[in-house]
């Protein structure tokens, strides 16, 4: 049981950490509102995250099998969000964020719930799983429940681990940057998400003309 807490915080970091759009919108919110707003933003991300892992988990093939036929479809959706957004942090004024922060307009509950969705948006996630899964022999043939709660915690305990320690760098390193640089850091965030959108636009787009 031990092992398969420690299989489980491996595989919430591996599936945190790559540098995507979450991880990006996270180091954002930090940098421009705080390290908390930044914080439920990645509680938000990986709460997608554990629906997914359960859904794995519990080997639900047809939710695999949708996935596969509509994998083009769920791929242009997720970019068109992904696209939005991007376009959003792009437009977006850094003193209006701070001063919503500090007056509490933004809440911790609207960073959540968005950067929830914004993860769920991509439910092609579930692949990474599956391979994680696999490679690790996370859920075997004989497992019992208790160890399956087991395991689902250690991916919750390895994304938090990631999350805190990303929040924490950044938010440290908040204090040294001024609006302007904040300014800049939110058209660079921007351009990279819609860049990131657009790119699996026409990846998923030339895959299916391929197959």
């Amino acid at each position: 049981m031990i092992l398969t807490l420690v299989k489980g915080i491996l595989i919430g970091i591996l599936v945190s950490a790559p540098m995507g759009p979450i991880g990006v919108l996270v180091i954002q919110r930090t940098l421009n509102k705080g390290r908390w707003h930044g914080y439920c933003s990645g509680l938000g991300a990986m709460v997608s995250d554990i629906v997914y892992a359960i859904i794995t988990g519990m080997g639900l093939h047809f939710v695999t099998d949708f996935i596969e036929k509509n994998q083009l479809t769920l791929q242009i959706i997720g970019s068109a969000v992904l696209l939005a957004f991007g376009y959003i942090i792009y437009r977006s004024n850094p003193i209006k964020s701070i001063r919503s922060a500090r007056n509490g307009v933004s809440t911790y509950w609207q960073d959540f719930v968005t950067a929830f969705f914004i993860t769920f948006s991509n439910p092609l996630i579930i692949f990474l799983f599956i391979g994680l899964f696999a490679r690790m022999n996370f859920f075997h043939a004989d497992i019992e429940p208790p160890e399956i709660s087991f395991g689902i915690f250690g991916v919750a305990l390895g994304a938090l681990l990631w999350w805190t320690f990303i929040t924490t760098i950044f938010g440290k390193l908040r204090k040294k940057f001024n609006l302007r640089t904040l300014f800049i850091i939110n058209r660079i965030v921007g351009i990279t998400i819609m860049v990131l959108a657009i790119f699996g636009l026409i990846y998923s787009s030339i895959s299916n003309l391929i197959t």
